[in-house]
């Protein structure tokens, strides 16, 4: 016993001399410093929470220095601690936890966020038009984008914004509303350190509502998204060292999620929890994030995230679709979805609609678009067994209650 007192004595002799390292979005730290005169390094690292009844209770019951960093519909969320509220070197307790709230919360959520068994699936584009669409198309009255368009349409959040590109509120597509975005955090940064910088473009067009959605004639668009985003985000962080090399954009399969882990506006984008997913909700976004955050592993594991680079270049390169040769693409995701509205022209001219294959096109008697695109891409994907798809679409494939066609 007297060798592991010793051991455990040398953390307290340790000298902090500077920080080598912060990784895995500030949960881990690298410092060199000494001991008895001899160089050091130490890496602390968050421990997993609590797991038994009784220490959840003590955890819940430490939480202090609530402070709210923002709210929106039924999703809140804030910085906490568990220190005393007293301390010998701080008046008040350096944030050790961030904490998403929903409240009032239904059985969907409840589902959503339990632990449960991931399936691999492969959505077909038949499946997707016949299956998966329907459901996007079900949830889509039921409201659950009104948080989206309360940030979009300035009733929410707008002090988190960032950066907003300015267009017409016509309620058409003019081409400026189509390069609109708004520029906003992740909650799950700390808004402080760049390595960990996580960003998201809510762009404001509505007529694409997933990656099911893009075509090979969006990529001058992506383009132009991509080098607006890019601009947006070193002139916001030149300050701090970010340069143009240091980012990686990429979307989700389905574009899932906005603001993460604990999920604030993504609802799930579970940077290292429980079940990659499939989005709550149905509205074109893209995620910006520094190298260093993608390196460190939590952000997107292999086909959890498409980069907007490769999907650039792979509509780029499509041709014309055939139903014997569709292309293949690989994305995890999981459960809940919803769509915006359909946009509708001012004066009566167009409307632009979402037909049975997902395809946007106009109302005024033009027919569905069948250009190349990512209608005719398979994706596979994992999902949790609660979530609507596996209930709905691919639990009944797989026990042939339903039939792929």
């Amino acid at each position: 016993m007297e060798g592991k007192a010793n051991v455990e004595a040398l953390i307290a002799k340790f000298q902090f001399g500077r920080l080598l390292n912060q990784d895995q979005n500030g949960r881990r730290i690298t410092l060199l410093g000494s001991i008895e005169s001899q160089a050091a390094l130490l890496t602390a690292e968050r421990a997993a929470f609590p797991s038994s009844t009784e220490t959840i209770q003590a955890f819940l019951a430490s939480i202090s220095s609530v402070e709210n960093i923002g709210a929106n519909d039924i999703y809140h969320w804030y910085l906490a601690s568990t220190q005393p509220s007293s301390s010998e070197t701080s008046s008040s307790p350096l944030p050790s936890l961030k904490l998403n709230l929903i409240y009032p919360c239904t059985q969907k959520h409840i589902s959503k966020y339990s632990s449960q068994t991931l399936r691999m699936v492969t959505e077909t584009p038949s499946i997707y038009r016949d299956y998966v669409l329907p459901l996007m198309q079900r949830d889509r009255s039921s409201g659950r984008l009104d948080w989206i368009f309360n940030i979009i349409e300035g009733r929410k959040e707008q002090e988190d914004i960032i950066v907003r590109a300015h267009n017409t509120r016509t309620g058409a597509l003019t081409e400026i509303d189509q390069e609109g975005f708004l520029l906003l955090p992740d909650l799950n940064w700390d808004r402080k350190t760049m390595s960990g910088l996580h960003l998201l473009a809510l762009v404001e067009r509505r007529d694409i509502w997933s990656l099911r959605d893009l075509r090979k004639k969006h990529v001058g668009w992506l383009r132009t998204m991509r080098d607006k985003l890019l601009d947006a985000t070193v002139k916001v962080y030149c300050e701090q060292g970010v340069e143009r090399d240091m980012l990686k954009l990429y979307v989700h399969c389905k574009s899932c999620n906005l603001f993460a882990s604990f999920d604030p506006f993504d609802k799930t984008f579970n940077q290292s929890f429980n079940v990659p997913d499939q989005p709550t909700y149905y509205h074109f976004h893209i995620h910006i994030v520094h190298v260093m955050l993608e390196a460190s592993g939590h952000t997107q594991s292999t086909g959890k995230a498409f980069g907007l680079e490769n999907l650039i270049s792979q509509l780029e390169m499509m041709t014309d679709p055939s139903p014997s040769l569709p292309y293949v693409s690989d994305f995890p995701s999981r459960g809940d979805r919803t769509l915006p509205p359909m946009t509708t022209g001012g004066s009566g001219d167009q409307t632009i609609i979402q037909d049975d294959s997902g395809i946007s096109a106009s109302a005024q008697g033009q027919g569905v678009e069948h250009d190349a695109g990512m209608q005719n891409v398979e994706l596979t994907y994992f999902l949790g067994e609660e979530s609507d798809l596996w209930k709905e679409v691919f639990g009944p494939l797989k026990r042939g209650d339903l039939k792929a066609t």
